[in-house]
Formats: C-alpha cells, structure tokens, sequence
C-alpha cells in the first residue's frame, strides 16, 4: 500500500482531512505534513485580529496522520481486507501546545507507536513548524478496524 493510498482510505475529507502528504511510514510510526489554509473558517473566530489554529484542530491534524494513517498502514500489514472506510475512535489524548500555529504555516507530524494490540493504537506524537520548533506534543490513543472485519 503506498502513502496516497494511505490517504485515500482516511475517513475525512476537506474540509476536515488535516493531511497533505505523508514522507514516511512503517510499523514503528508514521510521517506526515499539512498547510493551514488561511481561508479555513475556524480562523473567523480564534482569536478576532489575530487568527491561530485552534489546539483541538493541532490534536486532530496529529491523530489523523500519526495514528489513523498509520493505524490503516498496521491493519493493512495484518492482512485484513480493508473496506473503503475504516472505523475509528479516538480513545485518549494528552498534548501539550508550546507554540502557535498561523495561517497559512505548514507543520510536520512524526509519532512513534508504543503499542498496537486489539485494534487499539497508542502513538508519541510531535508537531514541529517549519521552523523545526516544537510546537506540540504528546499521545494519542484510538481504536481502528475495518468495515469488513466485523
């Protein structure tokens, strides 16, 4: 399965996919960039004059490339025929914001799996700006299937 494949099976789409592309991924975690478009509408309102992406939207871009995207990628590798969709639930989070993030910046995401096991996937995630500065982390937990497995 190759990384826009990967994409293709994410269970969002615009205006809610947080993913662009993604540079690397394998069973130990995954790798991914996205650009906050300044037209998005939650910039309206966070905050009046002087837009920044919320953090639930930070935590939300870091789940859907560094555990669903890889969650998809696991499940693929455990040979279990995936559907057009898959089932997901985000179980737990924990992040820290050290810095914000404006419109119009582009973010890498990397997370790094601590365990995979009865479908629940709990991955260390950092955003990190194109600077290089660290601009949030922490973990993610959720559980992913697919349609056809039950």
């Amino acid at each position: 399965m190759n990384y826009k494949e990967i994409i293709q099976k994410l269970p969002y789409t615009k205006p809610f996919l947080f993913v662009d592309e993604l540079l690397h991924i394998d069973e130990n975690g995954a790798e991914g960039s996205y650009t906050f478009d300044a037209n998005s509408d939650f910039y309206k309102g966070h905050f009046k004059d002087n837009p920044v992406t919320p953090g639930v939207i930070l935590t939300e871009c870091c789940a859907q490339i560094g555990v669903v995207a890889l969650g998809i990628y696991l499940l693929n590798n455990e040979e279990v025929t995936m559907g057009e969709n898959v089932q997901i639930g985000l179980s737990s989070s924990e992040m820290e914001f050290l810095v914000p993030v404006f419109p119009n910046e582009k973010v890498v995401v990397s997370s790094e799996k601590e365990y995979f096991r009865f479908h629940k996937l709990k991955c260390k995630i950092k955003m990190h700006n194109s600077e290089g500065k660290l601009v949030c982390k922490g973990t993610i937990s959720g559980m992913l299937k697919s349609n056809k497995n039950g």
